[in-house]
This record gives C-alpha cells, structure tokens and sequence, in this order.
C-alpha cells in the first residue's frame, strides 16, 4: 500500500460490467423488485419510525423475502438503503414528498451481497456479471460495499474502497488560478496552463432540450411531458449538458492539483461564495452560460478536490480584469482576503484553512 498521512480517504471504482447473456432479463428483474422492495420498506419505516436494523429487519424481512423475492442478503442490504433514505428525509426541514427511488441500483455488500473472482462479479443469489474494464490503479485495496447501477442500456457496479490519504507538505510558493467564462488560467512566474470551459457545447445541448419542449407544447399546457418518447430525449440532452461540465471540471481539477503537487504548491484561487446568486442578477442570455458553468462545474469538480487530497489553497477576492498568469499569483495574492487576514495562516494545510 503506498504511503501516506494519517487517516484513509474513500475512493470509488467504476467498473462496466455485463450479465451473462442468459441471464441479462433475470438480473433486470431482479434489480425492478429490489426498487419495488425499496420502496415499499421506505413508507413502512417513516410510517413506523423503524430506523434501526433491529425493528427494520423485524418489520421488513419477512416480507421482502416472501413478497419480493429477494434474497436474503440483498433483501438486508434492501432495509438498509431505506434507513439511510429514511433518516436522510426525516432530518431535512425542508422535506417535500415521501422520497420514491425510480432508477433500477442495488446496494450491495462485499463478500455477502457481491464478490469479485477475476474478471467475474457474483451477486448473491447465483447471478454472475463479466467484468469488461475497470480502473486496475486500486486493486490492492479492498472492496467495500457497492452499488449496482442500470442507466441507457448499461450496468455499471460502482465499488468503494479505503485508500490512505496522502501525506501532507509544506508549501514552496503559489500556483494561482483565474476562472474566467470562456477559459481558466493556472499558473505562477514559471508555469502557464490555459484550459478552455465547455460552456458553450453545454449550451447545445440544453437549447435542444428547450426547441423539442417548445415543439411539443401549446400556451395551454405542456404536452411533451405527456409523450414518453419525448421526455425521454429532454432527459438525455439535459443530462449530456449536465455531463460535459462535470465532466470537464473534474479533469480541469486534476490538471491544477497535479500541478500543484508535482511542484509543492499552494493553489490560489478565487472565493466563489455567493457566485450563482450575484449571475442570476445579469442579462438572461449571458446569465444562462454562467450559471450552467457555475452549478454544475466548480462546485462539484474544484471546491471538495483540494480538501479530499489534502493539498494547499487559498481563497481569494474575485478581481474585476481577467489576470494573466504570469503576475496572476502576485495580483491575487495581494487582493486576498483570508478569514484570519494573515498570508501565513492560509498556507496551512486545507483541513485547518
């Protein structure tokens, strides 16, 4: 196992995976009554207040063997996804309907619920998958619990394992970055990368989602939504544009913290609090590349990498001009704003900043 700081992080492995092909119907089948079960085992533990394993498995069991036919572990693991769903809705106090899963997954857990043998997935009741590519980076670790996914036509087994978390360093100087609309800027006095935003193939994709719902529709009401087929295709242009910013923003995150790591950098980069409110003040064209830049990219692929890898950053005031990297780090750096006000106190590591 590679070394590391104290403590492990929780990494996840995709694999792409594919029943045997007498078994693929069975398998789907399988997954429906597990949503089916889930379902059911929700509204009857927020109905009973049964959030603990005991009184769900007194409660529920019987019945998700016998009614759904589950097997046993999965039928356990099936109680256990709806406490956690349960208790997840019962503590938000903002909470609307009774959550209702639609998608075909499985929660399962290792060396009971599923195994992995070679290029072979067992899940527990004698259904095998093929493994056809994985990443091979973590096979050291050990499997933890995994979920089973059915999404456009394909599985997808997504296992989690523990990893260590990397060792911390003190840092040598900054790397700083400029987040701009059409581009980003990382660099420092001895290194410039420039990495163009998706935005507008984002865009596409979300203005033909918007001209089916307008063909489809009426001033009266909206028929498309009445139209599987057409809903359906909405759905996969606003997922497509959904995927290629987080996409994007997750390989835009790796190149920034490689780079910081190779050279033992600081990362500065600019504080995004407030960002989606202050853009929905702007013109509606150019309001709408922004917020699809800013909901769906930097918030889920910038802000959790850094404090995930235990590397440096700082958080800095936006400047109004876009900044050229080579004096990006000297601008930004005499702008910042830290919460203690003091440079020193920033580059501590991410879990103290």
């Amino acid at each position: 196992m590679p070394a590391g700081g104290e403590g492990e992080l929780t990494v996840t492995v995709r694999m792409k995976v594919s029943p045997e092909p007498e078994q693929q119907r069975a398998v789907l089948d399988l997954m429906r009554r597990y949503r089916d079960a889930l379902n059911y085992s929700i509204r009857a533990i927020i109905a009973s207040k049964a959030l603990s394993l005991t009184k769900a498995h007194r409660l529920l069991y019987k019945d998700l063997r016998e009614r759904y036919g589950l097997p046993s572990k999965i039928a356990q693991d099936c109680y256990r996804e709806a406490i956690a769903i349960a208790k997840s809705w019962l503590r938000n106090p903002r909470r609307g309907d009774m959550p209702t899963v639609k998608s075909l997954r499985m929660w399962l857990t290792h060396e009971l619920g599923y195994r992995v043998k070679g290029d072979r997935v067992e899940l527990a009741g004698g259904y095998r998958l093929r493994i056809i590519g994985w990443d091979r980076r973590y096979d050291d670790f050990p499997n933890r619990e995994a979920r089973l996914v059915f999404r456009e036509g394909e599985f997808t087994l997504y296992v989690a394992k523990r990893v260590p978390r990397p060792a911390k360093y003190a840092p040598k100087g900054v790397l700083a970055v400029d987040i701009n609309e059409g581009r980003v800027v990382v660099g420092n006095s001895s290194v410039e990368v420039r990495v163009e935003t998706p935005v507008e193939r984002a865009l596409h994709y979300r203005r033909l989602a918007e001209r089916l719902q307008g063909k489809y529709s009426s001033t009266r009401y909206m028929a498309w939504l009445r139209r599987r087929g057409v809903r359906r295709r909405v759905r996969h242009f606003h997922r497509k544009a959904k995927n290629i910013i987080e996409d994007w923003a997750r390989k835009t995150a790796h190149i920034i913290v490689s780079l910081a790591k190779q050279s033992q950098l600081a990362v500065a980069r600019e504080d995004l609090t407030g960002l989606v409110e202050s853009l929905r003040r702007l013109p509606k064209g150019h309001r709408t590349a922004l917020l699809r830049s800013a909901t769906g990219g930097w918030r889920s692929g910038w802000t959790g990498r850094p404090r995930r890898t235990e590397y440096h950053y700082l958080l800095l005031t936006p400047l109004a001009p876009p900044l050229h990297a080579q004096g990006a780090a000297l601008s930004l750096l005499r702008s910042a704003t830290v919460g203690s006000g003091a440079l020193t106190a920033a580059l501590r590591p991410t879990g103290t900043a």
